[in-house]
């Protein structure tokens, strides 16, 4: 089994350079905790409250003694007095997404926290790198939720970031298995994010109905949608949302307010379904800790096997 020891395992301080998408009402404590305890990072995510998140970063805790993170999404924090309360709980570990990240990093860094921002540019990185964070989640425009107005594939955005900056990248966007995770590394990453394959596990506390959507999705079945809106969002296309596919009128955001009509009860036209267009490789509802031993397997099967195949002598 291969051993992973670069800058990602070490600042963070887990095994595997794997985390799990911080998405929110669907990463509770039972799949971040999982996530950690398979060796890899989970992100507790910071949208709903500082009362829900600090309840969801002590049960967490009670579940594992693994490190797990938190993430700030900047435009949907409600009560800055989060920031002071994650430093309070002894967090170590935070994403910051959605916003500036000149906004909290410095009181963050300044309480020996590691700050990872996530962009969806090379200006964004470059802006990052400016406010001093200590790495970076690059998200391709092929993953789920919201999205930058101009969109970039992982494929282009991974190296062009990798060249320019100096500090550890984690790829978002496209991830859910080993091979893909090798794809990413050759790219210049040095650990993964995984949101859509995280949807779709047992550990997942949304509704059955949102798990086999993901599994019996096609890699054409998302779409981004709200463009003229200015804040595009990539979601699953149903009899709800395939309506707004080219529309240049109307608030599909509205439809967030049954997120638990989705969530917890399963129906698909009752809000967005933010799925990745990776949702098409995924083929069965699994155990967090399978798929992150079999990810970190065929990761070492893919890079063995293409050095055999195509380098002479090796």
């Amino acid at each position: 089994m291969v051993t992973f020891a670069n800058r990602v395992t070490q600042l963070l301080g887990v095994d595997v350079p794997i985390l799990q998408a911080p998405m929110g009402y669907i990463a509770k404590p039972r799949l971040v905790a999982a996530v950690s305890e398979a060796g890899a990072m989970g992100l507790v995510p910071g949208s709903l409250g500082v009362d829900e998140v600090r309840e969801d970063i002590r049960r967490t805790r009670d579940l594992t003694d693994k490190p797990f993170g938190v993430n700030l999404p900047l435009a949907f924090v409600k009560d800055p007095a989060i920031v002071d309360m994650i430093v309070e709980e002894g967090v170590r570990f935070v994403t910051t997404s959605a916003g500036s990240p000149t906004a909290h990093t410095p009181r963050l860094k300044e309480a020996g926290l590691t700050v990872f921002h996530v962009v969806p540019s090379l200006r964004g990185a470059q802006k990052a790198i400016e406010a001093g964070v200590d790495g970076l989640v690059v998200e391709g425009s092929e993953g789920a939720g919201f999205k930058a107005p101009r969109e970039v594939s992982s494929m282009v955005l991974l190296p062009l970031v990798a060249a320019q900056v100096g500090v550890p990248i984690v790829a978002a966007g496209g991830i859910a298995d080993g091979r893909s995770m090798a794809a990413a590394f050759a790219l210049g990453a040095e650990g993964v994010q995984m949101g859509t394959r995280m949807v779709a596990t047992e550990e997942s506390p949304v509704h059955r109905n949102m798990k086999d959507a993901v599994v019996a999705a096609a890699e054409t079945d998302t779409m981004l949608i709200n463009k003229h809106n200015g804040k595009q969002v990539r979601v699953l296309r149903t009899e709800a949302t395939a309506p707004f596919e080219i529309a240049t009128a109307g608030d599909p955001m509205a439809l967030l307010g049954n997120i638990h009509g989705l969530y917890r009860d399963g129906d698909l036209n009752a809000s967005l379904a933010q799925l990745g267009q990776v949702a098409g490789r995924i083929g069965a509802v699994e155990p967090v800790a399978e798929i992150i031993r079999r990810t970190v397997a065929e990761f070492e099967e893919t890079l063995g096997g293409l050095a055999k195949r195509y380098l002479e002598g090796a």
